[in-house]
């Protein structure tokens, strides 16, 4: 669906036939203004031909009726308008068993055992009891299954917590459903649907995407915050079409309201909307001017009415959402390719076992009497029994329960995040919270950050913090009772000047301030409560109030504010508001002496351009401006000029013909206003703050020392976002800045020379891409969301070529130490991430606070969400969420790297174990004629994994840390392993199986070698296979939990017991199952009896027990001693000097901090102090939020209020 831009000429939308395209059909506008006086609903002629969406007002039927069904399956159909509800959870009572089940199975590991246990129940081939599968199985299922349980609660239960505040909402009861009474009904959210009539209250945050369509307000204005769309805090306002104004007042006027909304399909274009309504038999035009957006809220209006046009998964902000994509782990892949390439070597081990006992058996097995079974199977039937026997036998190298202690690992390290007492934000009562459980280790591979700006590295609160008057520079009491108590200046020097009232341009300096601005006052407790179109508007305003000029009211011609505690109203004679073209604002004043005066504000580039030749202090003024630059502040330049009363006279009529022109009518005013905005008096300028998070500058430098790159995606402009670039240190001085002029050059060299050396990149032949910037230094990249689109759109045209440049971007990108993209929209910022994600393989993370970030947070690896001004979209979609950017630092570089060291240790020693474990059954078998015959007893394999084992190496998965906290944070250098994936691979998982082998070997082949011809002290043999069981299953107990003390850096109490606790579980509970007592109970189960009292009295087993651990242990020891002695890792190095560093952070922290970051840049200009878009100068002129009207009561008695301004 495409539309033409018609931001930049709003006047001439009404004026001009506009002709619109949409889903391949065509529809005209022509309106017809009649005279001066035109509003902007006035009404129009339309010529209209078919649109795709239809909502008819209180007629749900009407949505039902076929036109409007859309196949589902075969030949089901439903509704193509969505409900309100949203579900967020997974599971009911009746769905949880089988869905989590089938979900469960889809995990090989889970499916391939129980096929096992179907193949144990098999007498031919079943070498082990059934009940060795099942017991894990259910233990693995069932934690599971209670965990997916818990996570789901958790999460419905926190959307409903959410969600509780706007639980209520009333709406009219279509007129045909209730026979007596036609009155407003209060329902749930998820009960709403598309053509519903609702009423909102202040506060209240708006259910689905409205029609407004009346208002308490006159002329039915509506304030809005749309914080979770665009995360701007500042109000905007929406307006109800007149004839909805004036007709839809009371209930029953609602309750007949039958008009036909024609417009657009549900998209996910949050600055666009299109359509008409048919009321009546006329058609009026709808714009996104009329429509409140789900997920705004209603501000400074008591009551609203509107229309339901898009419900639930229609509406424009899920459509931002972007797709719920599963996210899995570089680990967890890795660990599913290495589970395959266990099953394939399981399947090579029993197939070669196989083909072994079938020689055997032809050999030797057939001609031993006493071998004979009384089966007539011939050997290669017996060889085919042998190679199912041997994969029940060695099914163990597969590890069932490595998925459910993977899981266990990953949910305490959630909640170590969740406890985390250093990343709670006491000032708003916020913890951090790990959203999901599955994506701990990730975190410690971090590689490319994407932010947003606004609340996310900024607080969105500008601050008044430095001025220059008449070429004086002030820098930073309150002393009036009007002062804002979070208003931090302080100088006293401007304060005594203001007090005397002897300089006359301190005194015109916040005169203008507090005259020049759009800013809507209400007054409530007692005080007074500013509306600015944007916070730098804002801050100016209440800098004024500060220093004893305070905005007090407005009327459609009047200003009134308080100076120096006298009040004065002056008369508005015209206010020139602010565009994006011309960078300042305009206001034309008449003292109360009759004197008329035009007081100006804007950007120092245009404002210098327009100043008279006798205008005095440039020079000193252009320092402080620079001076202000370099601290990243964002600067304004005030002046002023006396007007005489015939040429404002003459000035307002041409400014009048402008006001009425047919065409171009912006133009016209512009070149209106450019006539009388010239000889200006400079007054000084002011700098303002967009004031950080604490902790940003430092938490970049830091991440940066891990090697970590940040792009910020912003929708801001780019000298907005460029400035706060300087100010968190993501740019410094030493970088060289490139723009998109830059970048297209340097784009379309590449290109150039790809097409000129084609051979280079053919398949097979591609030679390695050279350096974008081949120069030494550091680089930064600055683009715009319009060169993006630009780029995409050349991935269109010529598919080959425009995903060659796509590649080409992203490594010229990604050379740089920063990138920014501004001016983005909320699906550009996923597709730079998606970009990256594409083509560099890079573990990414996305970090923001509002709706436009939810895209992006979905796309990445990692989301994290900021709870901060914006709303909760941001938190809900992201997978970590806490108040503060710098607690990112932390996130990753102190829980993110330990949970990838420890998931990584969890593993290697995970895999070791259970190859030493299983490994010793294909040994044994060479002395069993190839049976499938099991090395150990039935009970000691099922418990093996469950008890004898799991603790240890589960603790050090929880528990684990090479270095504390702290140290974690001063070396961030520590944090590479994990981006460079150096500590789980399949170098690794190699290492771990050829030490299994090798354990396997000493386990066995030790206690053989020990039982061959050997007598014990009774006089007995102690070499029956019983006895045998026990010593290798006792050697390895010890082996594989000393293994763990082995590998284990921090040690505590809980480690020590877990270890001697494993141990002594497994002689208590062989002691027991070994008991006469329960073999008389279960003969058949319990089979060993006495045989551990038996062969443990010997002090031969208990030295070759000793022998065989020595020997599995000693080469480990003596390769970690050569490892840490001749290469140590950065780690090693640090635990060496491990008390020295940690004195060295004692000392550090007793001492004062250091001042924060000196930053400057010789010739860098900050953004404009305006808000982006068009102020509120139409709506205070045209008097639409001043005039009072009469006001209707509602039903229920509810006065009418209406804003004092």
């Amino acid at each position: 669906m495409s539309f033409p831009d018609t931001s930049s000429d709003e006047s001439s939308a009404y004026n001009n036939n506009l002709h619109l395209t949409a889903a391949g059909m065509s529809f005209t506008y022509i309106r017809n203004n009649k005279g001066p006086n035109i509003e902007p609903w006035g009404t129009p002629h339309v010529i209209f031909m078919e649109m795709a969406w239809k909502v008819k007002a209180n007629d749900r039927p009407y949505h039902h009726l076929p036109e409007f069904k859309k196949k589902v399956f075969l030949c089901i159909k439903k509704s193509r308008y969505s409900g309100n509800a949203i579900k967020t959870y997974k599971y009911n009572v009746l769905t949880f068993l089988p869905l989590n089940l089938y979900e469960q199975f889809k995990r090989v590991a889970n499916l391939y055992f129980l096929v096992l246990l179907i193949l144990q129940i098999i007498p031919d081939i079943a070498t082990l009891p059934w009940y060795t599968t099942l017991i894990p199985l259910v233990v693995v299922l069932g934690v599971t299954g209670i965990k997916d349980l818990v996570d789901d609660l958790v999460r419905l239960l926190s959307f409903r917590k959410d969600k509780t505040l706007f639980i209520h909402r009333e709406i009219a009861v279509q007129k045909l459903q209730y026979k007596v009474g036609k009155v407003f009904q209060e329902s749930k959210w998820r009960d709403m649907q598309v053509g519903d009539v609702v009423r909102m209250k202040k506060n209240d945050f708006i259910p689905a995407d409205i029609l407004l369509l009346s208002s308490s307000n006159p002329n039915s204005l509506c304030y809005v915050e749309t914080a979770e769309l665009d995360g701007e805090t500042n109000l905007k306002f929406k307006l109800g079409l007149r004839v909805t104004d004036e007709r839809l007042q009371d209930e029953r006027q609602l309750a007949e309201f039958n008009a036909l909304i024609e417009c657009e399909e549900p998209n996910n274009r949050l600055d666009k909307f299109m359509g008409t309504m048919l009321y009546e038999g006329k058609r009026y035009p709808l714009d996104l001017d009329n429509m409140l957006l789900r997920g705004c809220k209603i501000r400074n209006t008591e009551v609203s009415h509107g229309l339901v046009i898009f419900a639930g998964a229609d509406t424009k902000i899920m459509k931002n959402g972007g797709k719920t994509r599963f996210k899995r782990t570089k680990i967890d892949e890795l660990m599913n390719y290495m589970v395959y390439s266990i099953f394939v070597l399981l399947i090579l081990v029993a197939a070669g076992l196989a083909i072994g006992h079938t020689y055997w058996y032809e050999a030797i097995g057939s001609k031993a009497w006493y071998l004979f079974d009384g089966k007539k199977q011939d050997s290669s039937y017996r060889g085919f029994l042998m190679f199912w026997g041997y994969i029940i036998a060695l099914n163990t190298m597969v590890p069932i329960s490595l998925y459910v202690s993977v899981e266990v690992i990953r949910l305490g390290q959630s909640k170590f995040i969740n406890w985390d007492l250093q990343m709670y934000f006491l000032e708003k009562d916020t913890p951090a919270k790990a959203r999901t459980t599955t994506l701990n280790e990730q975190l410690g591979q971090i590689e490319y950050i994407f932010s947003d700006k606004t609340g996310t590295l900024t607080q969105n609160i500008m601050q008044f913090k430095k001025c220059t008057i008449a070429g004086r520079s002030y820098g930073t009491d309150i002393w009036n009772q009007y002062a804002d108590r979070s208003f931090q200046f302080v100088d006293h020097s401007l304060v005594e000047c203001i007090r005397s009232g002897k300089d006359k341009d301190v005194n015109e300096f916040f005169k203008l301030l507090s005259l020049c601005h759009t800013v809507m006052v209400e007054h409530k407790d007692d005080g007074l409560v500013y509306q600015a179109a944007s916070p730098d508007e804002g801050a100016l305003v209440t800098a004024a109030r500060n220093f004893g000029y305070v905005f007090l009211s407005r009327t459609q011609d009047t200003i009134t504010i308080k100076e120096m505690e006298e009040e004065r109203t002056y008369e508005m004679l015209a206010l020139l508001d602010f565009n994006s073209d011309r960078k300042r604002m305009s206001i034309i004043l008449k003292f109360p002496d009759g004197r008329i005066r035009l007081y100006c504000k804007g950007a120092d580039t245009v404002i210098y351009e327009r100043l008279s030749p006798k205008s005095r202090h440039k020079e000193t003024t252009q320092t402080a401006l620079d001076i202000f630059a370099n601290a990243t502040l964002r600067t304004l330049c005030l002046c002023y000029k006396d007007i005489s009363a015939d040429e404002y006279e003459a000035w307002s009529e041409l400014h009048q013909e402008a006001q009425v022109a047919m065409s171009d009518r912006d133009a016209a005013l512009d070149r209106v206003y450019e006539q009388i905005e010239s000889n200006l008096m400079l007054i000084g300028a002011t700098a303002i703050e967009d004031k950080l998070q604490d902790g940003v500058p430092e938490t970049i430098a830091k991440l940066a020392m891990a090697d970590i790159k940040i792009w910020v995606l912003t929708g801001d402009k780019k000298e907005t976002a460029e400035n706060i670039g300087y100010s968190c240190s993501l740019l410094t001085d030493d970088m060289q800045i490139h723009y998109g002029e830059d970048v297209n050059d340097k784009l379309k060299v590449r290109q150039a020379n790809r097409r000129l050396e084609p051979a280079t990149y053919r398949r097979g032949k591609k030679k390695p891409a050279e350096a974008f910037f081949p120069e030494p230094g550091k680089n930064a990249l600055i683009i715009t969301g319009g060169w993006l689109c630009k780029m995409c759109k050349g991935l269109h045209d010529n598919k080959h070529g425009g995903m060659s440049l796509q590649i080409d971007f992203v490594d010229m990108a990604c050379e740089c130490e920063a990138v920014i993209c501004c001016r983005v929209t909320p699906k550009q910022k996923g597709n730079v991430v998606s970009l990256v994600k594409k083509y560099k393989k890079a573990v990414t993370l996305s970090i923001g606070d509002g709706a436009n970030d939810v895209n992006m947070i979905k796309t990445a690896d990692i989301g994290v969400g900021i709870s901060g001004q914006e709303g909760m979209q941001a938190v809900m979609s992201s997978d970590y969420a806490f108040a503060q950017f710098r607690y990112l630092e932390r996130l990753l570089l102190v829980h993110g790297r330990w949970s990838y060291i420890r998931m990584c240790k969890f593993l290697r020693y995970f895999f070791f174990k259970n190859f030493a474990f299983t490994l010793v059954h294909f040994w044994y078998s060479f002395f069993s004629g190839y049976s499938s015959q099991v090395a150990y007893e039935d009970w000691f394999i099922t418990l093996y994994n469950l008890c004898y084992s799991s603790l240890p190496v589960l603790l050090v998965g929880l528990l684990d840390q090479d270095v504390n906290d702290k140290l974690s944070l001063k070396f961030p250098k520590l944090y590479l392993p994990g981006q460079q994936g150096a500590l789980f691979n399949y170098k690794n998982f190699f290492i771990s199986l050829f030490h299994g082998i090798f354990v396997s070997l000493v386990i066995f082949f030790i206690p053989y070698g020990a039982f061959l011809q050997t007598m014990g002290q009774d006089g007995e043999a102690p070499s029956d296979y019983q006895s045998f069981a026990i010593v290798t299953a006792s050697s390895l107990i010890f082996t594989v939990n000393l293994q763990i003390s082995l590998e284990t850096s921090y040690w505590t109490f809980v480690n020590c017991f877990a270890v001697l606790g494993s141990i002594a579980i497994y002689f208590g509970i062989m002691f027991d199952i070994h008991s006469a007592g329960i073999h008389v109970i279960f003969p058949s189960v319990f089979t060993f009896t006495g045989a551990a009292s038996n062969a443990l009295r010997q002090p031969y087993l208990w030295l070759t027990i000793i022998l065989t651990v020595g020997i599995s242990l000693l080469p480990v020891i003596c390769i970690q001693f050569l490892h840490k002695s001749i290469w140590p890792s950065v780690g090693d190095k640090i635990q060496r000097n491990r008390k020295k560093y940690e004195m060295e952070l004692l000392q550090e922290e007793k001492k004062k901090k250091a001042p924060a970051f000196e930053r400057g840049r010789r010739s860098r200009r900050s953004a404009y102090a305006f808000s982006h878009s068009r102020g509120y100068a139409d709506l205070i002129s045209s008097g639409r939020s001043i005039r009072r009207r009469p006001a209707p009561k509602t039903s229920d008695g509810a006065e009418r209020e209406m804003e004092q301004n």
